[in-house]
């Protein structure tokens, strides 16, 4: 798919692999000359014990930290300000994320306003010219964004726009994926991300901007996602499947670092900034529609999404096999319990034309295998309703 004969690549985050991994942090620190941390994390994982997990490990060594507890889905700019300012107040200088996206990409745009100064709606947008931020682990909790690989963060602006702030500058500088700490999701919360993760991998192997390099990345996370969600989701203790997700939406958001995503990203993005859908689920309810809409553009490309979901394309014309695909991942999300329509979420039909003008902002757009007119978005959004 890639429409040039070069490309680039660079994905420099040091990952930690397995069951027990946080426990790497204090030697990890003594490589370095940091000396006190914010831990950004979530009352809800405070409240689990799962923030623990990481905190327990510093304090056992010994080394200082502050806690920031404040994160909110879909992050509002105010609470990226409200995270700085304590980063700030309690003499930090690097951060420690736990949590899924909301959590990771609150650290990062804290740690831009920490070197870069100003206000967060200042550094929305791609940007080459800013400095990195501050020393950045992260730990994730849920298998969706994989921000702890990206160099994208999202913030929701006061307009209820949800604004890329992105760059190598907010490339996290390690990542820890540990499956004790991910092992007890909720259902709802495995199957979002979940898909979320396949619709990273989905996206990134259809872009225009694809690679080959990618393209492997992205098949690997769809076969592993085909074989592993239903069961992380459906058990509290599995944590071969658990570790499995993991790998899978780290693999996919290495992917989509490199390729960019596509028309369910710009679509859902304008879903959660405007009604507070999980990115997860915004992006479930919309990806077979999308699917069935890209299909026509790069049929061979979701014959390939099929064999990696699992299914047998034998006899079948690259067209029919780009059926199965769409099929495929609609059952798998109905296995997972992902909600059928945006309607059942919260998204009245009345809101479609605000919805499509924010989603055709998006640069994911241009990266969409298929032109899309706003037209077209329009009826992608009436068809998920």
């Amino acid at each position: 798919m890639t429409d040039q004969n070069g490309f680039t690549f660079h994905s420099p985050t040091r990952l930690f692999v397995g069951r027990g991994s946080v426990s790497e942090i204090p030697g990890i620190l003594s490589e370095r000359t940091e000396k006190k941390a914010l831990v950004v994390t979530d009352k809800g994982l405070v409240k689990a014990g799962v923030a623990q997990q990481a905190t327990g490990v510093l304090e056992a060594a010994g080394i200082p930290f502050a806690v920031y507890d404040g994160v909110e889905e879909n992050p509002p700019a105010h609470v990226v300000q409200a995270c700085f300012d304590l980063y700030e107040s309690a003499g930090c200088d690097w951060l420690l994320a736990i949590g899924g996206g909301s959590s990771m990409d609150t650290a990062k745009c804290a740690g831009v306003l920490a070197e870069n100064g100003g206000r967060i709606e200042d550094h929305f947008g791609l940007l080459q010219d800013r400095k990195r931020v501050p020393f950045l682990l992260c730990v994730p909790t849920t298998y969706g964004t994989a921000s702890e690989v990206t160099p994208f963060a999202v913030v929701t602006d006061n307009n209820h726009f949800k604004a890329a702030v992105g760059g190598p500058h907010v490339i996290p500088d390690i990542g820890i994926l540990d499956a004790n700490v991910a092992v007890a999701l909720p259902m709802p919360i495995a199957a979002a991300t979940g898909m979320d993760a396949l619709t990273h991998a989905v996206e990134s192997y259809v872009a225009r901007a694809s690679n080959p390099i990618a393209d492997g990345l992205a098949l690997h996370a769809i076969r592993l996602i085909a074989g592993n969600l239903r069961q992380a989701a459906s058990s509290n203790h599995n944590y071969e499947a658990t570790e499995q997700m993991l790998l899978a939406s780290n693999m996919a958001g290495i992917a989509f670092s490199q390729t960019r995503l596509g028309n369910v990203h710009a679509m859902s993005h304008a879903v959660g900034g405007h009604y507070g859908v999980p990115h997860g689920v915004a992006n479930a309810i919309l990806l077979t529609r999308v699917m069935d809409f890209n299909k026509v553009a790069c049929p061979e490309r979701f014959a390939d999404i099929a064999v990696a979901l699992g299914e047998n394309n034998e006899g079948l014309s690259h067209v029919e096999a780009a059926d199965v695909a769409v099929e495929a991942v609609q059952s798998l999300a109905s296995d997972v319990g992902i909600p059928d329509t945006l309607t059942e979420v919260g998204v009245p039909p009345e809101g479609i034309s605000v919805l499509a003008e924010d989603a055709m902002k998006s640069g994911n757009i241009q990266i969409n295998p298929r032109h899309t007119t706003l037209k077209d978005i329009i009826a992608l959004y009436e068809a998920a309703m």
